[in-house]
């Protein structure tokens, strides 16, 4: 790699590498921007369209301890991804162009790589009333959602999505029936019987999941799935997608890799919601993913504080960290198994979510700006604690060994991450 830099663009910048892990290519970029792409000698590194989350928490405003827009992107960056969309979720809510205004700016000064921000359905996610949608989609909200919260009412979702027509917004919805949920911890079923905890049965999301597919066929609105979790799921969605309901779908690298099984050591990094299921709804998120009914990986990167964390299973926070090891992990568990072709798994960290939520797709043409990322897929490593740029460590991988690593993540024409980086 041959670097020039000049006012934060590299007026020169090459890097090679096997796209999608076939043609070895050297990409060529000037002031941001892929400028030749050409045949090159053969090396082990991989190139691909540097990755997006839809779906990430970065604690600002309220609980700038847990996480902040620097640490976030920075553990972005290490993650190989070029963008993100972060969650309403903080204190105060995102339900005010005033809100959302700040964070935007406070985007520009400080993002290390290009973070948009959804805003909330209803107001103080409580459920009841709608937000400004107008005004929050003037002010820059990618999308809205109520994120960890259901939209319960059916008639608020209704006009929900009437109104994300005329902002020419997705809706993106946590799918949950708090009826049946009823404040679980554990997926329903023998494990959550044998630990005595609170049950949260897959069909408290199913259900969820058929309803709004319903409403979305009825207003003849597209809509976005976060973070599902059960089978039932992915065949509604997969039934949906052959009556021509337009919807996407994203899936965690938790829910992908573990089952309730590591519920039963009691780590509090294995508590999420939805929680971890069995090892049927695992594999059909899996084959989800494969076939596409399932449109991208999302980490839903959730910091907690380690006292919050070192909780007692019962009263912890539901959450675990992901930005750094997404890549790593599903390398590790889909692809080097070949459940998942590494193409597959690419595309799905990348033009997937792009896509799904109507972002610019990191693309490797000619003319396009330089969103990039390099891989080792051979590469070991040891999640460690110490090795997290995000301010929190509640992952549920430390301690593991993975292979496949990222070696320099290129977002927005800048490097961020490996050989010599270029600040915000």
């Amino acid at each position: 790699m041959t670097l020039v830099c000049r006012n934060g663009y590299y007026d020169s910048l090459t890097v090679s590498g096997r796209l999608g892990g076939g043609q070895c290519v050297t990409v060529t970029v000037e002031n941001g921007v892929i400028s030749r792409i050409e045949h090159a000698e053969g090396t082990p590194l991989v190139l691909a369209p540097a990755f997006v989350d839809p779906h990430v928490h970065l604690r600002t405003p309220g609980r700038e301890d847990e996480e902040t827009i620097e640490s976030g992107t920075a553990a972005a960056a290490a993650g190989g991804y070029c963008a993100l969309l972060a969650m309403p979720n903080t204190d105060p809510v995102v339900d005010s162009a005033a809100v959302l205004g700040s964070l935007v700016e406070a985007a520009r000064r400080q993002a290390l790589v290009p973070t948009g921000f959804m805003a909330a359905i209803s107001k103080h996610l409580g459920g009841e009333e709608l937000t400004e949608m107008a005004e929050l989609a003037g002010a820059g909200a990618a999308a809205f959602t109520d994120d960890g919260r259901p939209v319960a009412s059916a008639g608020l979702l209704r006009r929900a999505l009437q109104y994300a027509a005329v902002t020419d917004r997705k809706l993106a919805l946590h799918c949950e029936e708090p009826t049946l949920s009823c404040e679980g911890q554990v997926h329903e079923g023998p494990i959550c019987a044998e630990l005595g905890f609170a049950p949260y049965p897959s069909v408290a999301e199913s259900t969820m999941v058929e309803r709004d597919l319903a409403l979305a066929a009825y207003e003849c609105r597209p809509l976005h799935l976060m973070h599902l979790s059960a089978r039932e799921s992915v065949d509604a969605l997969r039934a949906a997608h052959a009556r021509g309901v337009e919807a996407t779908a994203e899936v965690t690298p938790h829910h992908l890799v573990l089952t309730d099984e590591a519920v039963r050591g009691l780590d509090p990094n294995t508590k999420m919601n939805p929680p971890l299921r069995s090892e049927d709804d695992r594999q059909a998120l899996v084959a989800g993913l494969r076939d596409g009914t399932i449109a991208c990986v999302a980490t839903d990167h959730a910091p907690h504080s380690r006292e919050e964390k070192e909780s007692p299973f019962e009263s912890a926070p539901f959450g675990v960290t992901g930005l750094e090891t997404a890549f790593a992990a599903l390398h590790t568990h889909l692809v080097a198994p070949g459940l998942v072709p590494l193409e597959t798994l690419l595309e799905r960290m990348s033009s997937g979510p792009a896509r799904a939520l109507g972002l610019p797709e990191p693309r490797i043409e000619v003319g396009a700006r330089a969103n990039l990322v390099l891989l080792d897929p051979e590469a070991e490593w040891t999640v460690t604690e110490a090795g997290f740029r995000s301010r929190s460590a509640n992952s549920w991988l430390l301690g593991e060994r993975l292979r496949g690593s990222v070696v320099q993540t290129i977002a927005d024409g800048r490097v961020v991450h490996g050989g010599q980086q270029v600040g915000p």
